[in-house]
């Protein structure tokens, strides 16, 4: 009898394998599906970082340009006049309705809003100390190339200031220009020299007055020329830039500030209470008192645009500009990174438009909210791929209220 002692060989069959190969896939499938999971929750925090940090950026600088907003225009004969301004670096003023014509108002803050899409906003302000301070023209002008202050060397005033020029006469416009220097010539110390030349940027000859009358008509010092504090904020392909007369080669076409900011927004804040009395004198000429002596001011309408705040028939006038006591702004930022859907699913990081000032702040004032267009020109990714958030504040114009 033979006896075998080999053991039988034992191995995987064939059905064995496939379902190794089959769990091991779906492992692999889960995995991976953790991975992306997990990378596209740290995309969206760090996007959600980036629009955090580009977001309060930009909320910084705006809400501390208006902060400043004002000083050396807060005068009722100045703030809000049409004013003959050009400067030879570039820089412009925003653009105004008043009752239907165009104007440059000098104000504290100028908006051009433009419904959903980006506002244009401009906070303005000098920086000297004489700011507060008026000298009375003592001669007519009619184009000399000097003009008269009523005491020689007026206070403050230096060689280089920029000065606005400013009838009483509401139909009058004003005018910014730079003087040079006071005549040395014995007698005549209170000429204020107008000179032409580069380093008298403001006096190009279309910013020149061509008549002005004596004793109705005075001079505002507002400053050093690079100090003069002019600032145009706006929005071009989710960038913010900033335009400024103090910033030298951001006068014309602007400096990058922040990115992924898709949109600005701004609202005057109009006192428009109705007050007993009228004042007589110029340069109010009848029309209702302003409201700071009646408690400060208090905001009773918010509005994009310029309203007849002051009821006296004219939109956008003198008073109207002297009514407005805050500025509320809203800033919109985008988060960096797109979120990509599955193949054949829309994006869904966003599903509706961005809304600002829906709040009815202070308490019984009407909320006028404006729902935000946040696409970007020439982006081939939908706006609904990025996460947005939106930043709101409301700066009291303080310069604005502390008048002469």
């Amino acid at each position: 009898m033979i006896i075998s002692l080999k053991r039988p060989v034992r191995g995987f069959s064939l059905v064995e394998l496939m379902i190794s190969v089959v769990i091991g896939l779906l492992a692999l499938l889960f995995a991976t599906r953790l991975v992306i999971s997990g990378e596209t929750n740290k995309d969206a925090a760090v996007g959600g970082g980036d629009a955090m940090q580009n977001g309060m950026l930009a909320m910084f600088q705006l809400s501390g340009d208006a902060a400043m907003a004002g000083w050396g225009l807060n005068d009722p004969t100045v703030a809000g006049c049409a004013a003959n301004f050009s400067d030879q670096r570039g820089y412009q003023l925003l653009t105004a309705q008043r009752d239907g014509v165009t104007i440059t108002p000098l104000a504290s803050v100028v908006i051009q809003s433009n419904g959903a899409d980006p506002d244009l906003i401009s906070f303005n302000s000098g920086s000297s100390n004489a700011a507060v301070a008026s000298t009375m023209m003592k001669a007519n002008y009619t184009g000399e190339s000097y003009v008269v202050a009523a005491e020689s060397a007026p206070y403050g005033y230096a060689a280089g200031h920029v000065l606005v020029v400013a009838p009483q006469a509401p139909d009058r416009p004003c005018s910014v220009m730079q003087i040079a220097g006071f005549n040395p010539a014995t007698g005549r110390g209170a000429e204020m020299l107008l000179q032409g030349g580069s380093q008298y940027r403001y006096n190009a000859a279309a910013s020149m007055p061509q008549h002005y009358n004596m004793n109705v008509t005075f001079m505002y010092n507002l400053g050093a020329p690079d100090q003069l504090h002019f600032h145009t904020w706006s929005v071009s392909n989710g960038v913010l830039l900033l335009r400024a007369t103090d910033l030298a080669g951001a006068e014309a076409a602007g400096v990058s500030v922040a990115d992924n900011i898709v949109s600005i927004k701004a609202q005057y804040g109009f006192d428009t209470r109705v007050l007993a009395g009228y004042d007589p004198n110029p340069p109010n000429n009848g029309k209702q008192l302003l409201p700071t002596a009646s408690g400060g001011m208090r905001i009773g309408a918010w509005s994009g645009a310029m309203m007849d705040a002051d009821g006296d028939g004219v939109n956008g006038g003198l008073g109207d500009y002297q009514r407005i006591a805050a500025v509320r702004i809203a800033v919109v930022a985008r988060s960096k990174t797109v979120e990509r859907p599955r193949p054949g699913v829309q994006c869904s990081a966003s599903a509706a438009l961005p809304t600002v000032f829906a709040g009815s702040v202070p308490a019984g004032v009407a909320a006028a909210p404006v729902q935000v267009n946040v696409a970007v020109a020439g982006d081939p990714v939908s706006w609904k791929c990025y996460r947005y958030r939106v930043f709101e504040t409301i700066v009291p114009i303080i310069n604005s209220q502390y008048r002469p």
